[in-house]
């Protein structure tokens, strides 16, 4: 194995996999949201931010639909 490698006449070329990295977000979360993934991310033994994002990840692959009603109290 050399000690130093002559790198400067390689030719760069686009990062095949930069089309499905992931993008930082900024989102607040209820505290029990929170704990509830956090708790069935151990379980899985995966990072819960991983967790999240296999969920969302589901819900696109399944095209779920975000259904809120909002109940009206009778009086």
């Amino acid at each position: 194995m050399k000690m130093e490698y002559d790198l400067s006449k390689m030719q760069s070329r686009k990062n095949p996999y930069a089309a499905k990295l992931k993008k930082l977000v900024t989102m607040r979360l209820s505290e029990d949201v929170i704990a509830y993934f956090k708790q069935m991310a151990e379980e899985a033994g995966v990072p819960y931010q991983s967790l999240i994002n296999l969920y969302l990840r589901d819900c696109v692959a399944q095209h779920r639909k975000v259904d809120i009603s909002w109940q009206t109290q009778n009086k």
